[in-house]
């Protein structure tokens, strides 16, 4: 697997929070992902989907990147799971949401960072094991689960990240065939609407407010050629708070970042908000 060697310039006086669903994080590393780590300028890096106990990823691996880590560990393995890289101790590390049903997936991690906080989610997806919609009630519940541990963070006007793998398609412009999807998890309206209980809350989508072109996708299908014609899905996010979004200089895809069915996003953000 080839990675780009040099991802994004990273401009002087600013730092990078980057944002990816990795599919499993041991296959990742077999992949070429500390390569990706080590070039992507990331002062801080969120992963969903990383599938792993801490015990499972080679020692050398965690060691040889020059980043800490915090993981959270799903109790099935092999399931679910998300980790935060960075290359500063956070100040803060909350586990979970403090509910059971969810934390037992391992889906959610908080830090802080000096004066900002990245809510790092592996939103579930509402597909049961038959494909039945099943879990969207589960889904939904998720979502309301995280603006309420957000909450008190949102009122007081922190610089609060939200970042992640969503599941979720916002809009028709973010999935490249929204008429055959209608009925699919990930574009019920149902869903739409629960992601759109953000934009309520004042949470502010940073690529879309930056970037308002059609085509522009985070996962596309395994099946063969939907991401080389770009056949795709936006689903991962970086949503801000007001006094996040302020703080935010340029935001960004990055679809030829491969090892995943997902590529990785995130937004630059000036320096001064780590002190």
């Amino acid at each position: 697997m080839v990675y780009m060697k040099r991802i994004r310039t990273l401009k002087r006086g600013t730092r990078r929070l980057l944002s990816w669903n990795v599919n499993g994080l041991r296959a990742t590393y077999r992949k070429g992902f500390e390569d990706t780590l080590k070039h992507s300028g990331a002062h801080i890096f969120a992963l969903q989907e990383t599938r792993v106990h801490r015990d499972q990823i080679p020692t050398n691996y965690l060691k040889t990147s020059m980043y800490g880590s915090v993981l959270a560990e799903a109790e099935k393995k092999g399931y679910s799971g998300v980790g935060t890289f960075f290359k500063n101790e956070p100040d803060e590390i909350h586990m979970g949401l403090g509910i059971e049903k969810f934390d037992r997936e391992a889906r959610f991690i908080l830090t802080r960072h000096g004066k900002i906080w990245v809510a790092n989610g592996y939103y579930p997806n509402g597909s049961g094991k038959n494909r039945d919609l099943s879990r969207v009630p589960f889904k939904l519940e998720f979502y309301e689960a995280v603006i309420e541990k957000l909450a008190p963070l949102h009122a007081d006007n922190e610089a609060l990240f939200v970042v992640g793998d969503f599941n979720t398609a916002h809009e028709e412009i973010d999935i490249a065939r929204p008429k055959g999807n209608k009925k699919s998890s990930g574009f019920l309206q149902i869903e739409r609407d629960s992601f759109q209980s953000f934009l309520d809350q004042g949470y502010v989508d940073t690529f879309r407010e930056r970037c308002e072109d059609p085509h522009h996708y985070t996962w596309w299908s395994q099946r063969s050629g939907c991401r080389e014609r770009n056949i795709g899905w936006r689903i991962d996010y970086v949503l801000a708070s007001p006094a996040a979004n302020a703080l935010v200089s340029d935001a960004f895809i990055l679809p030829k970042i491969l090892g995943s069915d997902h590529c990785p996003i995130g937004v630059d953000f000036y320096s001064d908000a780590l002190d």
